[in-house]
């Protein structure tokens, strides 16, 4: 894509609100939107649109202000997330997963790493990528003197291909502890793939990943202290903030393709010649589906935007978090993970019912919608979602902390 038509945010004042950033990704979003589909068939790299991303300051959204950084709460950083995936549900699941790996110095490390690394990440605008993949339990951490070494392979490793630095994760040889560190993703040894061949999410680069013994001091692993872990509560409040990040650009995806469709269905689709009606628009049939599927998706959209509020009072006093709060917290997410999967879904999908058989050609790209949902929504299976629910609902049981869970 060329990003040379884009507005010239850097002679414009940074945003400063919530409204202010969620309408300069409304900008990013309108950019995207030009050759969306062509993208999404040519399936590149995404250097470009990553680039966007940074010019446009979303990728330090999250980051310290006194460094360059936004400032902003993960409600802003959710809603961000949701605009850019109207246009590219690719782009919007990159800078999502960006926002996770950014954060996750702060999830894991102590204070004197996380503030060392939010800080450089604000001033270098760094883009994140991550080589972690729960279900993958094949790359092993040694001790070398003062360093790390990690070796293995990682079957996804989301954005890392276009990012600045990769968050690495293996289980520290001969113990049960998970090691989290954060490396150039030049580094020596760490070689991306070209295999993500999937019929959804083309462009987020989440093919394999092989560490061919990436080394790393051991001060970088977060959280240790001395080669020992200190744990706290709001270590597990990775999941809940990840499946925030799916519900959002699902959603996201989900209104892209109502938009679209509903542009098409004004001025391409043609009334059925035995209706009655002259405009697609004056059918009845079709104002229902339109009218069903915007009330379904507000409804999710409300539902996902009081969850993330609910989560930011977490966040804000990090140290108060307990497993209670958690867990309650986690139920809520479970709950709207699972709605807004089916709401997607189901938008993607019944979209053509009012667009019409021409809708389906190659060109228009209506397809691309369904097929990010389809392929994403199958990370982990929702019916443990709604489980998760149901047995909070029944006999109060908090979800335990896992990594899907």
């Amino acid at each position: 894509m060329s990003t040379a038509t884009h507005p010239d945010w850097q002679t414009q004042p940074a945003p400063q609100t919530p409204e202010e950033w969620i309408g300069r990704a409304a900008e990013v979003a309108a950019v995207l939107a030009t050759d969306a589909a062509a993208r999404d068939r040519a399936g590149a790299t995404p250097y470009a649109e990553v680039q966007l991303l940074k010019d446009a300051g979303l990728v330090t959204l999250l980051g310290p202000v006194e460094h360059g950084g936004g400032g902003q709460p993960w409600p802003t950083a959710y809603r961000v997330v949701r605009e850019i995936a109207k246009a590219d549900g690719s782009i919007g699941q990159l800078l999502g997963y960006h926002y996770l790996w950014n954060w996750a110095a702060r999830l894991v490390g102590t204070r004197e790493q996380w503030e060392h690394v939010e800080a450089e990440a604000a001033r270098g605008r760094w883009f994140f990528g991550g080589a972690v993949n729960p279900r993958d339990r094949d790359v092993v951490v040694t001790e070398d003197g003062d360093d790390l070494v990690f070796t293995g392979r990682k079957s996804f490793s989301t954005g890392s291909k276009v990012s600045d630095v990769t968050v690495l994760e293996g289980v520290l040889e001969g113990t049960e502890q998970h090691v989290f560190a954060i490396v150039p993703s030049d580094s020596e040894g760490l070689t991306f793939h070209d295999d993500w061949d999937n019929i959804g999410q083309r462009l987020t680069e989440s093919g394999g990943v092989t560490l061919d013994g990436v080394r790393t001091p051991w001060s970088s692993a977060a959280g240790y202290v001395d080669k020992v872990f200190q744990p706290r509560v709001y270590n597990t409040l990775n999941v809940p903030t990840i499946q925030l990040v799916f519900v959002n650009f699902y959603l996201g995806i989900a209104a892209g393709a109502l938009e679209t469709a509903a542009a098409y269905t004004r001025t391409k689709s043609r009334s059925w010649l035995h209706g009655g009606h002259e405009r697609a628009v004056d059918e009845p049939y079709v104002i229902d589906v339109y009218g069903d599927l915007t009330a379904k998706l507000w409804a999710v959209e409300a539902l996902a935007d009081a969850v993330a509020a609910e989560g930011q009072t977490l966040h804000d006093d990090p140290d108060a978090v307990t497993a209670q709060a958690r867990g309650d917290f986690e139920v809520r997410v479970a709950a709207v993970k699972a709605r807004a999967t089916d709401v997607a879904l189901e938008v993607s999908n019944r979209i053509f019912e009012v667009t019409g058989a021409r809708s389906t050609a190659t060109g228009e790209g209506l397809d691309r919608f369904w097929r990010n949902v389809r392929t994403h929504t199958l990370h982990d299976p929702v019916a443990y979602k709604r489980r998760e629910v149901g047995r909070w609902v029944l006999d109060g049981e908090l979800p335990e902390p896992t990594w899907y869970s």
